[in-house]
């Protein structure tokens, strides 16, 4: 393990989270809010941190050794990598006074970067405009990854990234769309700029203003949550603003690689794709469901609104994104019971979604079910298949291994933070919220609700939850194997 080179690279991630602040610092000079300040303030102390580190060991004999990352290097960037952008992206909070404790900084700016959009926030609008801007845009960054969009604007690092590439994508075969892994980068953010700008676009024709349109943009494309209002979206009262979002929501949690086939000319590949079409029946059936039950259980007055507010949130919970426009603890307990499967679920395998993702819950179901018919007939030859892909049983076995892994943290993270003195359900349901990057949950972290009341302990380790699900438990976890740190 070559630490100096692996310090050097984390030094430039962090020197380009604290560029990126330009665009925050931007609006509050615009808005004379008072971020202004800040913002500016930890901007340049991000960027002469990162630079300092980057300088400092790039000449390093370690460095030189070779211009191929490791796959151990590429683990240790990417997760160390993470955690030094949530520190640095929360600075702006500290020094704008908006929370006291450091926890409060970093538990927010990493539920931005990890696209969770949980929130120690207690009154949002009370936020100055450009620190708002600057929690929203995290969420943008760390939707396609922060080391993807390094790759794509910092190719004088002369790496072959591969292994970075497929430590932060999303999913459990990242797909190469061309030969070079910067090419590849900068399809996949021409494509998340792309629908980006479109619901941006149609916002400002929903009546919303830039600033917003932006912000709610970020937190759509990216899965995450992040409102500048205390209502959430629920505070436009707009049901064009709503099915925007909505659709926007489910654009992003499908594999943003199929976005990019259908763009050139072939949609009907979605269609094809294994994937989608349990993504698509899902989502259908689902609202299906949860619009009766609304309905008939007397929670709207006409269809309209049961299939307005149910497609939303059930678009919400299933994407991870989070946004709320209605308090889904007052609806029946089978629509509460169907958005917690949600959460277990998540969106698709290369988007910007959390969650288990649905490829992992079709193989295991698949493979379930080739177990049962194994019992009726012994001597049959089968093979579990996404489409007419026969699944390699190295696959399975990480599929396997990685929901093991995923339950087991989740209930350990549960009994950990209900050991702070929080209540079964709501330590449960924050667990499941962080690690799944859903944002609310149910209890005590519901719709209505925030996560400013839990103790210090159970924020740090509901942070970590938060790293855990963006990065998908493997590349954080096997910092703590023994074997990783040996020769």
């Amino acid at each position: 393990m070559r630490w100096k080179y692996v310090l050097c690279i984390i030094g430039a991630l962090v020197a380009c989270v604290g560029m990126t602040m330009i665009f925050p610092l931007a609006w509050g000079l615009y808005y004379r809010d008072g971020s202004a300040h800040p913002l500016a303030l930890s901007m340049i102390i991000t960027i002469v941190t990162g630079a300092l580190l980057f300088f400092a060991f790039r000449d390093s004999e370690s460095s030189k050794a070779s211009s191929v990352i490791t796959h151990r290097e590429g683990m240790a960037i990417v997760a160390l990598g993470w955690f030094a952008a949530g520190f640095a992206g929360g600075l702006p909070f500290y020094v704008g006074g908006v929370f006291e404790s450091v926890v409060d900084c970093v538990f927010e700016s990493l539920s931005g970067f990890s696209t969770t959009g949980s929130s120690v926030l207690t009154d949002i609008e009370a936020v100055p405009r450009g620190l708002l801007f600057w929690r929203s845009l995290t969420h943008w960054l760390g939707g396609m990854g922060i080391i993807v969009l390094s790759l794509a604007i910092l190719p004088f690092l002369g790496i072959g990234g591969m292994q970075l590439y497929k430590a932060e994508v999303p999913g459990p075969t990242p797909d190469k769309l061309k030969p070079r892994i910067k090419d590849t980068a900068m399809t996949l953010w021409k494509v998340y700029l792309l629908f980006s700008a479109a619901e941006t676009a149609l916002l400002l024709i929903g009546g919303m203003d830039l600033f917003d349109a932006l912000c709610h943009t970020f937190g759509t494309m990216a899965t995450g949550g992040f409102s500048t209002r205390n209502a959430s979206v629920a505070a436009y009262d707009s049901a064009y603003i709503d099915y925007v979002i909505t659709v926007f929501m489910l654009i992003a949690g499908i594999n943003f690689s199929l976005h990019y086939i259908a763009l050139k000319g072939r949609p009907l590949v979605m269609l094809k794709d294994p994937e989608f079409r349990v993504f698509a029946f899902m989502i259908t059936i689902f609202i299906v469901i949860v619009t009766i039950a609304v309905y008939t259980g007397g929670n709207y007055d006409n269809v309209a609104d049961s299939v307005r507010y149910t497609a939303f949130q059930v678009a919400s919970i299933l994407t991870t994104t989070g946004f709320a426009t209605a308090d889904y603890e007052l609806w029946p307990g089978l629509t509460q019971a169907i958005l917690l499967f949600c959460m277990f679920v998540g969106g698709c395998a290369g988007s910007t979604g959390g969650g288990m993702k649905v490829m992992r819950i079709t193989l295991l179901c698949k493979q379930s079910y080739q177990e049962l018919f194994h019992l009726i007939h012994p001597r049959s030859v089968s093979h579990v298949k996404m489409g007419r892909t026969v699944i390699k049983n190295d696959v399975l076995s990480g599929v396997w291994g990685f929901f093991i892994l995923w339950i087991g943290l989740f209930v350990l993270a549960a009994f950990v933070v209900s050991a702070t003195g929080v209540d079964v359900v709501t330590s449960f349901a924050a667990s499941l919220a962080c690690i799944g990057n859903i944002g609310p949950g149910i209890g005590g972290v519901g719709p209505t609700e925030n996560f400013a009341w839990l103790p210090d302990t159970a924020k740090w380790v509901l942070t970590f939850c938060m790293v855990l699900g963006r990065l998908e438990i493997y590349t954080v976890i096997i910092l703590f194997v023994p074997e990783f740190w040996r020769k």
